[in-house]
């Protein structure tokens, strides 16, 4: 089972939403300010596709989770340092369900993709300059899989 999962035991769909609402946050879109961003149109499809990430993890464990080996855990594949062709496969795959399951972007590929190259960036600065970047980054990366948490990006 996955360590931290989005959707508590007793949690439903509707309670995963529920629990975003509130939180007072300022958005705008397209220059307006959004009252509730839950239910805007153009927002709502992406914490519908967010949430399908850690929906299917649960429902289709060997797709989309990977034991870690930096923590021990099954962790969602988004959050994994791919250590193989085959997981490398195993992401593509995971993407392709999810884009037919969504329709739509999934929030996640590109703090996916950050992870894995600051892992053997860090790595390898270390080796030439004496840092600890590498030993920082392998901290950060068990934080979040413990956490299991969504990790964005922007290119």
């Amino acid at each position: 089972m996955l360590h931290g999962q989005c959707l508590k035991d007793n949690q439903n769909w509707d309670d995963y939403i529920e629990s975003l609402r509130g939180r007072d946050l300022k958005v705008y879109l397209f220059g307006e300010l959004v009252k509730e961003p839950v239910d805007h149109p153009v927002i709502r499809p992406s914490i519908n596709a967010v949430a399908e990430t850690y929906d299917l993890a649960l429902r289709e464990e060997a797709l989309a989770s990977a034991d870690s080996s930096i923590t021990g855990l099954k962790v969602n594949r988004f959050l994994h340092i791919a250590e193989s062709a085959e997981d490398l496969v195993s992401q593509n795959k995971m993407q392709r369900k999810l884009g037919q399951n969504t329709g739509t972007c999934f929030q996640r590929c590109v703090g996916m993709d950050a992870m894995n190259s600051l892992h053997s960036t860090t790595f390898e600065i270390d080796e030439k300059h004496g840092t600890d970047y590498h030993k920082r980054f392998l901290e950060f990366v068990k934080m979040v899989q413990k956490e299991n948490l969504v990790i964005g990006g922007v290119l």
